[in-house]
């Protein structure tokens, strides 16, 4: 057994028997670091996507119905069709451990390593797998001030060292803040609070690339459609879209 491998018991071991910690979900113990705030029952229960379920080729939402494997690039929702993004793609339904990751995320800049590899399995999917470049989405400078970091940075960071490529913190800015963007609003609202609130600053690192774009929720698509768009104006050929959750 490698060193590593004994330290990650010893640790565990010590946050079991000395530092219990309760899973926010429901309440059982905490058993191993890598799991973060959710015990490995919960994660077990929550619902995650694989690479053989039926998708929207492009957004990524789960088909009602099983789908044979030779008719899966063709599932389209018909929801999607107008968004600038290439495909979209999530671990799973906002749900359980990933719904209490990501909360967990947003209060804490750590993402507990099995959340990370479930977002690096995703990844090695096609057509994510083509990917070039990786870009946080980002948050405006009020915001990230007032939080203290950019949960989808911290996301992206962890992505660029499991995929081996390059990250890119800086091209992509977010030029106007949009308040009360999650709550209360349907898809055509959401589309309008962030119609050109991205801008690209650096369009030759941009362009000819497929950029993977990192978030932490897919909820309509508004957020990654509008970042698409200016990353496509400046010359990339693809989008990507990578979250934690679909909601």
């Amino acid at each position: 057994m490698s060193l590593a491998n004994l330290t990650n018991l010893a640790y565990d071991a010590a946050l079991a028997l000395i530092y219990p910690q309760a899973c926010v979900v429901c309440a059982n113990s905490v058993e191993s670091h890598r799991d973060g705030v959710c015990c490995a029952q919960c994660w077990a229960a929550t619902p995650l996507f694989h690479a053989q379920d039926g998708l929207c080729w492009k957004c990524g939402a789960l088909a009602r119905a099983p789908v044979a494997a030779h008719e899966r690039e063709r599932i389209r929702c018909g929801h999607c069709e107008d968004d600038a993004f290439t495909v979209a793609r999530a671990c799973g339904a906002y749900e359980g451990a990933l719904r209490a990751s990501i909360i967990e995320l947003k209060r804490r800049p750590d993402a507990a390593p099995r959340l990370v590899r479930q977002m690096h399995q995703v990844q090695q999917r096609e057509p994510l797998s083509a990917a070039e470049i990786i870009i946080p989405v980002p948050l405006h400078p009020v915001r990230e001030r007032e939080r203290g970091f950019n949960q989808a940075l911290i996301l992206a960071w962890e992505m660029a060292r499991l995929c081996g490529l390059p990250l890119d913190e800086h091209s992509l800015v977010r030029r106007s803040e949009t308040h009360m963007h999650r709550a209360g609003m349907d898809r055509k609202s959401r589309r309008k609070s962030v119609a050109g609130a991205f801008a690209v600053r650096h369009a030759d690192l941009i362009a000819g690339k497929r950029v993977l774009l990192i978030d932490d929720v897919f909820t309509t698509g508004a957020t990654a459609s509008a970042c698409a768009t200016a990353l496509k104006d400046s010359g990339a050929i693809s989008v990507f879209i990578l979250t934690i959750a679909r909601a």
